[in-house]
């Protein structure tokens, strides 16, 4: 019996640290070509995209759409290049007060520079000046070159994911990193929690500076493009307006993000700085890529309140994650919806040993469900993806994700909260009984 325990335990060991990983590392790149290839040249259909496999085999297909963009064009690298510099550049001159993170794991506190939402300014505001007034390049110049963009990021996130995989091996920048022992899992989540290049912090780029700020400047792009061929339709407006909106406020709250479960207890590996750099660029600007040549007409009335909407949910989403960060920078000496907030004070040891206390919200947003958060930032995904209409299912492709993603999320939550708290994770269980839709689940 025992042995049988054994076995069963080796193999989900090996599906969760070899086979899972492998699938992902393998399967993800040819994904991202795929999306942004129906997007562009199929209309959006994933039925036409099945019948190209019909018609050449799934592989041939892949080879013949991948092959010319594979490894990026001089343009592309050109793009790339000046972007990440001007980012680096940013993280460094622009001004912002000493922030520092949460305590590390192995006792160390990671230090940032606060300027996000002045680099989102100041990106957005350089690429419409030298656009639009200097002529420096066309404002479509990423649509026009995105498959070669996808190509070469592919090409350098792997390489560079490899980089970091040696780096935390053999130069880590703190005591917080380790290996597993095996490769393939140690590539794919990382070796270091907080790897540091020249004094840059590689997830505060990735994530934040490259990613999140790409996401930014892709929409504009795609809003050029589009009214460069058919006119800029109010679908368009609705959707880069709202995920503009949302970016916005994600640098606005940049501090709070580096207090997150990503840059707090996710390494610095394929999962992340891939998926940032690569999955998060293509993926999560895939329901306004498909609207580039699907230009809906919805109406002002309909426009509007779809906007209003999802303006509501991705100010419900920022008021939900800011209210638990005041409460626990207050340590509950606050209000809270005009009322004292009600807390559950649960004690915790820290990995060397030190007792420590964390306050646990159980009113306001956080009495609603466990992670109330998730449901306005579903909603508001949902805002900008159904300007595209129902016509085909790939523009919903990133909300279906998206799901995934943050279920997956809540689940990983809840079981470092379950084993950091203990009792007092029971007690705030009982108190908010439901983990995300109130009454539903």
């Amino acid at each position: 019996m025992s042995a049988t325990a054994s076995g069963l335990g080796n193999l989900k060991k090996w599906i969760r640290h070899v086979i899972g990983p492998l699938l992902l590392i393998t399967c993800c790149p040819p994904i991202v070509i795929l999306v942004w290839y129906t997007n562009v040249s199929l209309d959006g259909s994933i039925q036409n995209l099945l019948s190209l496999f019909q018609e050449q085999g799934m592989l041939t297909t892949i080879y013949n759409i991948w092959a010319p963009v594979f490894f990026g064009t001089p343009t592309a690298w050109k793009i790339l290049g000046i972007f990440a510099g001007t980012e680096l550049l940013l993280m460094k001159l622009l001004p912002g007060r000493r922030f520092e993170g949460p305590v590390t794991p192995k006792g160390n506190i990671p230090v940032y520079k606060a300027n996000g939402i002045s680099a989102f300014l100041t990106t957005m505001g350089l690429f419409y000046v030298c656009s639009h007034y200097f002529h420096l390049f066309s404002p479509t110049i990423i649509y026009d070159n995105f498959g070669a963009l996808l190509g070469a990021l592919n090409v350098f996130s792997l390489v560079f994911c490899l980089f970091l995989y040696f780096k935390g091996r053999y130069k880590p920048s703190s005591s917080d990193s380790g290996k597993t022992g095996d490769a393939i899992f140690d590539y794919f989540w990382g070796m270091e929690l907080y790897p540091r290049i020249f004094g840059w912090d590689v997830k505060m780029f990735t994530n934040c500076r490259f990613g999140m700020m790409g996401w930014g400047l892709i929409l504009l792009s795609y809003a050029a493009k589009q009214s460069q061929l058919y006119g800029l339709s109010d679908s368009m407006i609705v959707g880069v307006s709202l995920q503009l909106l949302y970016i916005a406020k994600f640098f606005w709250w940049e501090t709070g993000y580096l207090r997150s479960m990503d840059i707090m207890h996710d390494r610095a590996g394929f999962c992340i700085c891939w998926g940032c750099m690569v999955w998060l660029p293509c993926i999560y600007t895939s329901p306004t890529l498909y609207l580039v040549n699907q230009p809906n007409h919805l109406g002002t009335p309909l426009a509007l309140l779809i906007f209003a909407v999802g303006a509501g949910c991705i100010f419900i989403n920022y008021l939900a994650d800011r209210q638990r960060q005041y409460v626990r920078l207050k340590n509950g000496d606050c209000t809270i919806w005009k009322k004292k907030p009600e807390l559950i004070f649960a004690n915790y040891k820290t990995d060397w040993g030190e007792e420590k206390q964390s306050v646990l919200l159980v009113s306001g947003w956080w009495g609603i469900s466990r992670h109330f958060h998730y449901t306005p930032e579903i909603l508001g995904a949902f805002c900008w993806s159904v300007p595209a209409l129902f016509t085909h299912f790939l523009p919903y492709f990133y909300l279906f994700f998206l799901v995934l993603l943050l279920l997956d999320r809540a689940f990983r939550q809840e079981r470092r909260c379950a084993h950091k708290y203990g009792d007092g994770w029971k007690k705030y269980c009982e108190r908010v009984p439901f983990r995300l839709i109130p009454f539903l689940y």
